[in-house]
């Protein structure tokens, strides 16, 4: 595990350096430059052109041809490009941010996805270090936060996930008995139709979107000096009827800079690599926010060693920034592109951000 000091100070280096990349656009934006007076009894205050800049930080992860981790690139290996033109990048850094994370509990497994989850919560205390920041949330057709906020002590933490009881929904959930109603005398009852369950068996509940449109809303306004992520455990199996749709909740995703980090356990093995189906909800977020899937196998040991790699994935990515000044501000919408010219390399980013409307 790394020094939380160093966290702290290389996260707190990069804040200061973008907020002194801030300030130096919008001096030039008033006409304040270098060699220009500033004093306001010689400037015409109709004569200012206000020039809104956005700084748009881009977390990066670089893998190669075996999905390790790239970690020895430099600047001069990356463009970025927004809406297909090319940015002068201001800020690189491959240092490693402090996290923020909402951890969202699939709380509808099947019985023994439920089980081997359960058996593995208390080592995602170890995940974290002392410069993070957790909250804890389990969903089914509801989020529920578990913990009142964020959590900076790992005692704590381990307390509040050693509290954490997956068995405790319904009983039968997923079962013959529970998803094909009464019989009579072997037989089934008069009556319209049963709505169909899926096809594996277990009823279609659940409301992924809702839960990470929650953890998004909790996270917006943590600061940006620190990497906001959700960590979301689950099989993948997501209702039509949620309250906030894809759309939605992957515009406040992208609005707060939050990357969705994805273990698939269960019926989400299932679904691997099929994204362009559409079903796939976990691996979607995931991709199009900059962050990652993970599938956990049968074993233990292997869900354990999952959550180490997601939380180092998340603190060591590259930081990208560059100013935004010439967006168009009449679109909310930008598409962003990260390249890297070392061939063979796979990358990991956000696909676009929405610009903040201003006063």
């Amino acid at each position: 595990m790394k020094c939380p000091r160093k966290f702290l100070v290389a996260s707190v280096a990069i804040f200061l350096a973008l907020m002194a990349l801030a300030a130096l656009r919008t001096q030039e934006a008033f006409g304040q430059g270098a060699g220009q007076d500033a004093s306001p009894q010689t400037q015409d205050p109709r004569a200012r052109i206000r020039t809104t800049v956005t700084l748009v930080i881009v977390p990066v992860t670089v893998k190669d041809s075996q999905g390790e981790p790239v970690t020895d690139l430099q600047q001069n290996d990356f463009r970025v490009f927004e809406d297909g033109v090319e940015q002068p990048i201001a800020l690189f850094s491959a240092d490693a941010f402090p996290l923020s994370v909402a951890v969202l509990i699939d709380d509808d497994l099947k019985t023994g996805t439920a089980e081997k989850v359960q058996k593995t919560l208390e080592t995602l205390a170890g995940a974290f270090s002392a410069s993070d920041e957790v909250s804890l949330w389990r969903f089914d057709e509801v989020p529920e936060q578990i913990s009142e906020d964020f959590i900076g002590d790992n005692d704590a933490l381990l307390t509040q996930l050693k509290k954490i009881d997956l068995s405790s929904s319904f009983p039968g959930i997923g079962s013959y008995t529970m998803t094909n109603g009464p019989r009579v005398n072997t037989a089934q009852p008069p009556g319209p139709a049963k709505v169909p369950t899926e096809a594996n068996g277990h009823p279609n509940t659940k409301h992924i979107d809702d839960a990470i449109y929650a953890a998004a809303e909790q996270l917006r306004d943590r600061p940006r000096e620190r990497r906001k992520i959700i960590f979301l455990i689950s099989d993948g199996q997501n209702a039509k009827n949620n309250t906030h749709k894809y759309d939605e909740t992957l515009k406040a995703l992208l609005s707060a800079d939050i990357s969705v980090y994805a273990v698939g356990v269960g019926e989400a093995n299932l679904n691997r690599g099929i994204t362009f189906l559409g079903n796939n909800i976990l691996a979607k977020y995931a991709h199009a926010t900059g962050g990652d899937i993970f599938y956990g196998g049968v074993s233990r040991e292997n869900l354990e060693e999952l959550y180490g790699r997601v939380s180092e994935q998340a603190r060591n990515q590259y930081t990208i920034g560059y100013s935004g000044s010439h967006a168009d501000r009449s679109k909310a919408y930008h598409t962003i592109e990260v390249r890297v010219k070392r061939p063979g390399l796979s990358l990991l980013t956000r696909d676009g951000y929405y610009l903040n409307a201003t006063p």
